[in-house]
């Protein structure tokens, strides 16, 4: 909902400004609709140019989730750190191939079963049963895991940040698009001069320097603060993968579970990471 009262703060302040200022809205209203079709015409034209059809839909997709909360709360973050818990108790009291039907039919396990948000999120899933089956089969040190899941982790943070980017540069490129309309519109003027009184020539350059105001004003304050918001939400959708990483480093590394999973709960950030009193609370439920 932030998204929405920003846009709608962006809007009133601008508009409202130039209203108590004596501007006429009407010059802006009747010059709006042909300047905005050239340059978000142009500007989209030049967005599927710039992209792959992947990224044009994850573009959209991405937009569209930034009107709802993020993927994980406080409360899934607890239950994923609960999971690993219980995993790697496992491991320590049963040893590695104790996992190895968990690793392979997930949807079948016991300990997965509990945690439907993470069993529903198949990306999370996957990079944690891949991690898992590295361990069990992979006779992999430490560091060599480590390394490999934050290659990983790089593509995967890269991927995620696509939409972001592609859409930032649309912003970057929304103020020449309204530059491209303004010119458009002085030449349109030029080509009357002479022939038109004095006042329909300041109406029509005032409509032009609409252009100019509609490209600046749609970068800086629509587009670009959502580019901005899809790179923060893609940072919030990769917290997951960091926590099953760490917490899966930490006990190879000859932690307990228990020390492992405050390993992961320091990665979270504040507004979600639960205090470690309400962990440890949460972490003797499960045994």
């Amino acid at each position: 909902m932030l998204i929405i009262v920003g846009a709608i703060l962006v809007t009133l302040c601008v508009f409202g400004g130039f209203m108590l200022a004596g501007g006429n809205i009407m010059t802006v209203a009747e010059a709006a609709a042909i300047e905005l079709f050239i340059i978000g015409g142009g500007a989209f034209g030049a967005f599927v140019v710039a992209n792959s059809m992947k990224t044009l839909k994850a573009s959209i997709a991405g937009t569209l989730a930034l009107l709802k909360p993020a993927k994980f709360q406080r409360q899934d973050y607890v239950d994923l750190l609960k999971m690993l818990y219980e995993i790697l108790q496992k491991i320590r009291k049963d040893g590695l191939m104790s996992i190895e039907d968990h690793v392979e039919n997930p949807s079948n396990s016991a300990i997965f079963q509990k945690y439907p948000k993470v069993l529903g999120d198949h990306h999370l899933l996957d990079f944690t049963t891949d991690c898992l089956r590295l361990i069990v089969g992979g006779n992999l040190a430490p560091h060599e895991l480590e390394g490999l899941l934050e290659v990983e982790l790089e593509t995967h943070h890269k991927e995620a940040h696509g939409p972001s980017h592609a859409i930032q540069n649309v912003a970057d490129g929304l103020p020449a698009f309204g530059i491209v309309a303004a010119v458009l519109g002085i030449v349109k003027v030029m080509s009357i001069v002479g022939d038109a009184p004095p006042a329909v020539i300041g109406q029509k350059v005032a409509s032009a320097l609409v252009g100019t105001f509609l490209g600046i004003l749609l970068g800086y304050g629509y587009v670009g603060p959502v580019a901005n918001a899809l790179g923060a939400r893609a940072d919030e959708d990769s917290k997951p993968f960091e926590i099953v990483k760490m917490a899966l480093i930490a006990y190879l590394r000859g932690y307990p579970p228990q020390v492992a999973i405050e390993f992961a709960r320091k990665l979270l950030f504040s507004e979600v990471r639960p205090s470690f009193q309400d962990l440890e609370s949460e972490l003797k439920a499960a045994k």
